[in-house]
Parts: structure tokens; sequence; C-alpha cells
């Protein structure tokens, strides 16, 4: 792989949360990389539960004080950064009170998924967008892990697409397997509309659920890999009817060289179809 600049946006990364498939993947693949030496960013949500003076979190004051607009309310955008010691790597927080001060990560303590997961997810996206543009930094490979991150692909192809921070991004989606049963709130197609989205822009998500978001994911994303060995299977069709460069479930022996390889495929634009 070229050395091409990269920017990784998770909603789960180990340490900051307990050890899940995303979490694994996310601080394996971001460590192997970074010690290669390619120019990397990394962004995540700053959930309530991680605790800001273990992993020693601060503002990053140039950064914070934007205010951003989730269903026709403002919203304070805070970011905040901590290292991963072990990598040698810095890792960028996206905050705000509303969102992410509570002591659960996506559901409450009945395990009911919270009902403003939808504006979490546009908050995160948004103030992933407007921090990398503060930062003056153009990446040549953006890649999202996990539904958080779902809506990041659509944000830039249809609001960004002449931004000279990402017009010549290759968005990669990696999609997680998740239960069919965790539903997002069902004004969630109205709230985009307010950001400017269209009904057909936004039909897959029509009905507001997790596979359809990650649906959402694919189509807008330039190449997806499949993260878990399961996946629900209208979207795995999904995922095959693109007729875009995917990767399939790697294990977690082989998956670095795999993903990295994918990473030369898809800026070179050799189209990639792995089983």
């Amino acid at each position: 792989m070229r050395k091409a600049k990269i920017l990784y946006v998770s909603q789960e990364i180990f340490p900051f949360l307990p050890k899940t498939e995303i979490s694994e993947i996310s601080t394996n693949l971001l460590q192997s990389v970074n010690e290669k030496g390619r120019e990397i960013r990394v962004f995540m949500p700053r959930f309530g539960v991680i605790n800001e003076r273990r992993h020693q979190l601060h503002e990053v004051i140039r950064l914070s004080g934007m205010n951003l607009v989730i269903n026709d309310t403002d919203h304070p955008l805070i970011i905040k950064v901590a290292s991963i010691p072990a990598a040698r790597m810095q890792v960028y927080f996206i905050d705000n009170e509303d969102y992410f001060h509570r002591k659960n990560v996506f559901a409450n303590d009945k395990n009911k998924f919270f009902d403003d997961n939808d504006e979490r997810s546009m908050f995160f996206c948004k103030g992933v967008i407007e921090t990398v543009k503060k930062l003056g930094w153009a990446p040549d490979i953006i890649h999202c892990h996990g539904w958080m991150t779902a809506l990041l692909p659509m944000y830039l192809k249809k609001m960004h697409a002449d931004d000279p921070h990402f017009s010549e991004a290759k968005l990669i989606y990696s999609a997680y397997n998740s239960s069919e049963k965790e539903v997002l709130n069902a004004k969630f197609p109205k709230k985009l509309e307010m950001d400017g989205f269209t009904k057909k822009d936004i039909k897959k998500i029509s009905d507001p659920n997790i596979v359809n978001l990650n649906k959402l994911a694919v189509e807008y994303a330039d190449a997806i890999i499949e993260g878990s060995a399961e996946l629900p299977k209208e979207l795995k069709k999904c995922i095959s009817d693109s007729g875009k460069s995917s990767l399939g479930y790697q294990s977690p022996d082989n998956f670095l060289k795999a993903y990295t390889d994918f990473y030369t495929s898809v800026l070179e634009e050799v189209p990639v179809l792995a089983s």
C-alpha cells in the first residue's frame, strides 16, 4: 500500500471500551497501520462509560466550540483527545453532554436501544466531518466501522462531495453483525430530510433499523468489508448486489494483510470481489 493518509472512524475502540469484535479489530488494525508509518487520524464517540481520568482524556479547545444542528436543535460539539500508550497513537473523541454522558453505550439497563441513537449517530458523523476540516487534513481513505458510522458515506457523498478535504477520499465501510430487532426512531428519515437529504437519498432507511442503516452505508461507500463471519442475509445480498469492491470476512489471524491489500486495490480502483 502506498503511503496513504487514512481516517479511521469507529464506534468502539479498545481499551476505551470493553473488548468486542469491533473494538478489537479497530485497535489491532490501527496499531498495525500506525506502526507501518502511515499518517492516520482516529475518531470515536466519547461514551459516558469511558473513564476520562484513567485514560487521560483532555479537551482540545481549538477544535471545540462549534454547534451542530440535529433535529432543528443546536448541540455543542466538544472534542477530546487521548492516547493508546501501547500503540503510540492518538484518538479524537466526539463529545456532547446530551448524547454521550450516560452510563451505557447503545442501550439502557433493560437492554432497550436508546430512542435517540439516530441523533447520536448523526451528531457523531457530522462532528467527525467538521473536526477533520478544522484539522485541515485530507485523507486518502476513510474507513468506517459499525452502524454508528453508517451515515458518514452519505453525508460526504451528498453534502461534501466538492470539499477538498474529502473529494479524493475513498470510503470503505465495515459492516458487523447486529440484532435485526435493533430499531431506530421512527422519525429518523424526517430528521435526515431536515439536513437536506431527499426521500430518494434515504430510501433504504425508510424503515429505520440497524440492518437498513447498514444498507444505506453500502449504497454510498466505495467499498465494503464484511467485518463479521455472520451477517443478516439481506445485508449480504445488498453487498453482493451493489457490484462494489468487497472483502469477505477475514479471520483474526490474517485480516491485517488482507485489509491493507484491500486498501491498495481500492486506491488503485481495482475491483475486488472476495467471498
